[in-house]
């Protein structure tokens, strides 16, 4: 295994991986730069267990068994030395020091905690509705908290009002609580996945408050199982959680000493301002610039050349070779200036293969392929052509209990989906059972502990009266610290925190958490007519449970979110046939709680590497959860209501897409009919076929490298490459390319070759290019894209290719008259 007896005792001085699939980064690499002026400094691998003196003066620590350690000894902020691993990125990037004076109790705090998880879960749920899966970005929340915490702080501190507002001046510890909260309130996407759902396709409006209660209670499943996981999945170096990396450089440049810090800010400025005003202009002005494809500006009446290099629209094409401008859609899914090397070279491997797939697929006519979109995740009718494309209709096939009427089914044939489609279910289903296997051939020290409570030994202890008594069992905080000192592996900032005094959260508040959810969620189940019965619900909170722990790990160590929705869905489907609504409530559970397990994951995290006390974490998540969920449901109920026909649509507009509940609702009816479509012997077998062969897919790579020590083959991760062969399936796709190109020459170039750049400005800037690009997004949403009513569209010219009505594409591809039919 990485990590164990394959893990070479000599650098490469090529840079070339050596523990890379447990690290996330490229591992060791000799020739390190440790400052231009004092010249090349070799640096032991262990992090310089010896004592040694750094660039600025200060010696460094010593054996970690030494009584004398000090962490803060592990500060080697600014050295220019080329990072390799997750714990050089947390203690070159981000000053191992704190403050405990400092609190995050105050009423300032709570005030704007509250107000922005309003503000998150609104701006979350408009960009749900949107063409491309976009995040709220933490970054941006970061700005707008520190600029609503100063404004605050000048309220004067007079009488005993004054000092209640504004008790000091606002610190690091308060900013990060708000962050923390907010974060909480913008991640309810997949629970209102449903209630979206029943009401564009089922004609269903659960009552407001048990359609609440179930956001609740599916939030707070995944922070129970992540909260007791935290210590494998959070709290070791390993884990570094990369997304974090540049929201923590941004708090420590905006509060740390001004003189220290005032070329940083005044950069981070001039970033984020330049892209606030940039982005006007591809976002409104000049939509074309959203996706420049030269092939289809050269060729405008070749649908082989839309389906190739279009992707500008929503499932219009593969993007291959365009280039994007709008930085709204390169870093969608996250800013490729922090993506792990890793992680973007698998990740471009698949993506190049999905490619080759996808076009091969549709012009190969597999699954009758040319009859359907070349891109879509809708069910398609049997007496759709290349000319005509005709929707499946549902309601025919539904009973008034909409459940799935076998009669009916067989009357109107079994619908069909995308070709396309097809091969992201099962590239994605091969891809899940690949990281399963992949976590437990190469990290499974990283994931082991995560089931240590079923040796024999611990299961004894459940049938003891005193397990039972699970508040008196909560380790000894001296205890706790001691052992937290002692242990090489754990990240130097959560030792900062044990060694200064904080209070760890007992583990009995989040087994508390878990079973307050467990049975919110069992009574809303049937107080909403979801269909799903108990024990299917049960299911549901297990494999939450299994799946947080995989891919919780793999998310936090290279970087890279799977979804494991399609699979949840297809277990379902075959434990409750016929029953789509059943399916997709399952799924909520299911995949909802292991996706905000990871959400909460990532900001325990993030609190960590801020410092902030873990109850202090625990108590900002848990408000700005209760929070969100209430306004994920009013403006998920506004926006369906306002831009229903675009919802429903085949393609949706350019600023207003319904594809995310499209394609929930599509898997949750086509598993229903499990038995006639993806069984084995019917139409897409291979569905259900590629989870089976995923299992196997790592094997042989594993093996080679085993026995040959091939380092290319410990650099493959199967399971990234396979998920990204089906990354195309929907979407704007044409910033693909400009992401990559971004990515590599950050992770690849700068890191290698100017390390000292890196380190100071990587993460600030791709901070401040999120941050300015979002907060024009959000504005524009509701100036000028229709957020809260009626669009506003910039006069046709030929940047937005005349206005770009039903009928055309942005970037001037053919458009497929089937489209309009």
């Amino acid at each position: 295994m990485a990590g164990d007896e394959n893990t070479a005792s000599v650098p490469d001085p090529d840079g070339h991986p050596q523990t890379g699939i447990t690290s996330g980064f490229e591992p060791q690499i000799t020739k390190q730069v440790s400052d231009i002026k004092q010249g090349p400094k070799i640096r032991d691998e262990e992090h310089a267990l010896d004592h040694e003196k750094g660039a600025d003066g200060i010696t460094r620590a010593g054996s970690e068994s030494d009584s004398s350690y000090d962490v803060r000894k592990e500060d080697r902020f600014g050295e220019a030395d080329v990072v390799t691993d997750a714990r050089d990125i947390v203690t070159h990037v981000l000053h191992v020091d704190d403050d405990p004076s400092l609190s995050p109790w105050t009423f300032r705090s709570l005030f704007l905690g509250a107000g922005l998880a309003i503000f998150s879960a609104v701006l979350q749920t408009i960009y749900y509705f949107k063409p491309q899966a976009i995040y709220v970005s933490i970054v941006f929340l970061t700005v707008i908290a520190y600029v609503l915490g100063e404004a605050l702080a000048l309220i004067p501190r007079i009488g005993p009002v004054g000092r209640f507002l504004n008790p000091f001046p606002f610190n690091s510890k308060e900013h990060v609580f708000i962050v923390v909260m907010a974060s909480a309130g913008a991640t309810s996407t997949v629970a209102i996945e449903i209630l979206a759902a029943q009401r564009m396709y089922y004609g269903m409006t659960p009552s407001p408050g048990a359609a609440v209660f179930m956001v609740i209670a599916s939030q707070l499943l995944g922070y129970g199982i992540a909260g007791l996981l935290r210590g494998i999945l959070v709290q070791p170096s390993k884990m570094l959680w990369p997304i974090n990396i540049p929201v923590n450089s941004l708090m420590e440049t905006l509060h740390r000493d001004k003189k220290e810090t005032s070329q940083r800010i005044k950069v981070f400025l001039i970033v984020f301002a330049a892209m606030f005003f940039y982005e006007i202009i591809p976002e409104w002005i000049f939509p074309l610039l959203q996706g420049l494809s030269i092939f289809c500006l050269a060729n405008q009446n070749s649908l082989v050349f839309t389906n190739l290099f279009g992707g500008s629209s929503g499932n219009e094409g593969l993007g291959f070779l365009s280039i994007c401008f709008d930085w709204q859609y390169i870093a969608s899914l996250g800013s490729p200036l922090w993506m792990p090397l890793y992680t973007l070279t698998n990740s471009l491997i698949g993506y190049l293969l999905c490619i080759v797939l996808f076009m091969g697929l549709y012009y190969g006519n597999i699954w009758e392929s040319q009859n359907f979109p070349f891109l879509s995740q809708l069910l398609f009718d049997q007496t759709s052509n290349s000319t005509n494309w005709v929707e499946y209709n549902l309601t025919a096939i539904l009973t008034p209990e909409n459940e799935i009427n076998s009669t009916a089914v067989a009357e109107a044939g079994v619908p069909y989906l995308t070709g396309t489609y097809i091969a992201y279910l099962i590239t994605t289903n091969m891809g899940i059972t690949a990281a399963i296997v992949h976590m437990l051939l190469w990290n499974y020290d990283d994931v082991k502990e995560g089931w240590s409570f079923l040796t024999p030994r611990n299961l004894k202890k459940v049938f003891t009266p005193s397990f039972w008594l699970f508040w008196r069992n909560s380790e000894d905080p001296e205890v706790h610290k001691q052992r937290v000192l002692a242990d090489k592996g754990m990240d130097p900032h959560y030792k900062l925190m044990m060694q200064n005094g904080y209070k760890e959260v007992p583990q009995w508040w989040y087994s508390i958490v878990l079973l307050a959810s467990f049975v919110i969620g069992l009574g809303t189940l049937y107080g909403i007519q979801s269909t799903l019965p108990w024990w299917g619900y049960i299911i549901s909170n297990i494999f939450a449970a299994i799946f947080i722990l995989f891919f919780g790990a793999q998310m936090g160590i290279t970087g890279f979110q799977f979804n494991q929705q399609p699979i949840l869905q297809m277990l379902a489907g075959y434990m409750h046939p016929g029953k789509p609504l059943a399916n997709m409530y399952f799924t909520v559970f299911g995949f909802n709680g292991v996706q905000q397990g990871q959400w909460l994951l990532r900001d325990l995290k993030l609190a960590q590497l801020a410092h902030l006390s873990p109850r202090s974490t625990f108590t900002a998540q848990m408000l700005g959860t209760i929070i969100g969920a209430i306004f994920d449901y009013v403006m998920m109920e506004t926006i369906v209501q306002n831009q229903l026909d675009i919802l429903l649509s085949v393609n949706g507009s350019n600023i207003w897409s319904g594809q995310n509940v499209q394609q929930y609702n599509t898997l949750a009816v086509a598993w229903s009919m499990a038995k006639d479509m993806f069984s084995v012997g019917a139409r897409y077998e291979w569905v259900t076929i590629s989870y089976l062969i995923g299992f196997v897919v790592p094997l042989p790579f594993w093996l080679i490298y085993r026995y040959t020590k091939i380092r290319f083959f410990e650099y493959i991760n199967l399971s990234i490459i396979l998920w990204y062969m089906g990354w195309l399936f929907v979407g704007i796709n044409a910033s693909i390319m400009t992401y990559f190109a971004f990515g590599f020459f950050a992770q690849l170039y700068l890191r290698r070759y100017h390390p000292a750049w890196f380190v100071k400005w990587n993460y600030l800037v791709s901070a401040a290019l999120d941050g300015g690009t979002q907060v024009i997004v959000f504005i524009l949403s509701f100036a000028v894209f229709g957020g809260s009513g009626a669009a506003n569209d910039f006069p046709i010219w030929a940047g937005n290719n005349g206005g770009v009505p039903n009928n055309r594409y942005t970037d001037y591809c053919m458009f497929n008259p089937a489209a309009a039919s």
